[in-house]
């Protein structure tokens, strides 16, 4: 027993551990415990290369194997609702990135297509087995759901019971994604579609998805829309527009909707008005991306529209997330030969990581509905 006590004793707890121990008791984690929130670390310079990087150094190290923990969705949302990562220092590189983020135009035409190439284009056997049939890559509307597939039916039936949709109207769709939007409205409510898209992979298979129907996928820039419709609606796109680029969005969706029309955004959001840009995110996932806050969405749309309506059902991504999440592992063996090891670990990081984002309640998910002004008011769907 003397024995074990004094090789104990012998074990050298580091700085960086012993301040990452205290951080994290802080919220009832623990290093190596037996609890599925709590941690395995199989590398110690995980310590150090966390507190100097931040939220890069947590996510590069989990890819790299250092780290591993069974319910990594609560572990973040523990940390998250503390708020432990802001007591961790910011890297050099972190920063330059959100100054940059403010002081240039991240989304700017040139770069606007980066994001299409880099994640959009990742490879439609991955997102066809991730998701529904309607090929939904944004959050589901889970009241009276019971599986993903209903929960991704019930927001398509919102959006466009949302925008009063009428046999015969046209409708246009910035960011079609994969056309499931598009083909939705079009099957059941007979108006006709134009949805436009900055990913090559996205229009090919909205083209399919779409064929027979009165539907036109285009790849193009939004600043380049100069049309007139009754009715636009735009679903997980704005996250990509940008702070530079916010007032200049919606004065060309004012000028492409019609005097009487409708125009939805779903987007999701921060809950403070910053630079919001998380450097893991936009390194590995969403390249110049940046989430807007409330007050970024009333400034921007106040020359242009009425806000008719709010609705928000963040916890609701939560849910998607995870359901995503169930599906990438249980196609996963389908598709691993065409990825890594180190893609496999960072996809599961994204989409536990977010659905712990949104069960912290630190970031959420709106629809704005936007019109003219209609007299006499809009009575939206919930």
């Amino acid at each position: 027993m003397s024995s074990l006590k004094s090789e104990v004793s012998n074990i050298k707890v580091t700085p960086w551990q012993h301040i990452c121990h205290n951080l994290l008791a802080e919220v009832d984690i623990k290093i190596n415990g037996t609890r599925p929130f709590d941690i395995k670390v199989h590398n110690n310079s995980f310590y150090k290369r966390v507190l100097k990087d931040g939220s890069l150094g947590l996510g590069e190290s989990y890819m790299d194997g250092w780290w591993d923990c069974e319910a990594l969705d609560e572990f973040i949302s523990r940390i998250m609702k503390a708020d432990v990562r802001s007591a961790l220092s910011r890297d050099v590189k972190d920063i330059l990135r959100i100054m940059s983020a403010k002081f240039f135009n991240l989304q700017s035409r040139n770069r606007a297509w980066i994001v299409g190439r880099e994640h959009y284009d990742l490879g439609n056997d991955l997102f066809s087995l991730m998701l529904d049939p309607w090929m939904q890559y944004s959050c589901g509307y889970w009241h009276t759901a019971e599986d993903l597939f209903q929960a991704q039916e019930n927001k398509l039936r919102l959006i466009c019971e949302k925008l009063n949709l009428v046999e015969g109207m046209t409708l246009l769709d910035i960011g079609c994604g994969w056309g499931g939007l598009a083909s939705y409205a079009a099957r059941n409510y007979g108006v006709k579609v134009t949805g436009i898209t900055i990913s090559q992979e996205q229009k090919k298979l909205a083209e399919e998805c779409c064929k027979g129907l009165d539907v036109k996928i285009v790849l193009q820039d939004y600043r380049d829309l100069n049309m007139q419709f009754d009715r636009i609606v735009s679903v997980g796109m704005f996250e990509h527009v940008g702070p530079k680029n916010y007032e200049e969005y919606f004065h060309i969706v004012c000028k492409n909707l019609k005097k009487n029309g409708i125009f939805l955004l779903h987007t999701i959001g921060s809950n403070e008005t910053s630079i919001n840009v998380d450097p893991w995110i936009n390194k590995y996932i969403f390249p110049n991306g940046c989430l807007p806050s409330i007050l970024h969405v009333a400034k921007a749309s106040e020359p242009w529209f009425v806000l008719e309506d709010l609705h928000n059902f963040g916890n609701d991504y939560d849910k998607t997330l995870m359901a995503w999440h169930d599906r990438f592992e249980m196609f996963w063996p389908e598709i691993e030969d065409k990825y890594s090891e180190r893609f496999y670990r960072m996809f599961s990081y994204y989409l536990k990581s977010c659905a712990g984002a949104f069960r912290s309640r630190n970031i959420q998910l709106w629809q704005f509905v936007f019109t003219h002004g209609i007299e006499g008011g809009l009575r939206v769907t919930r």
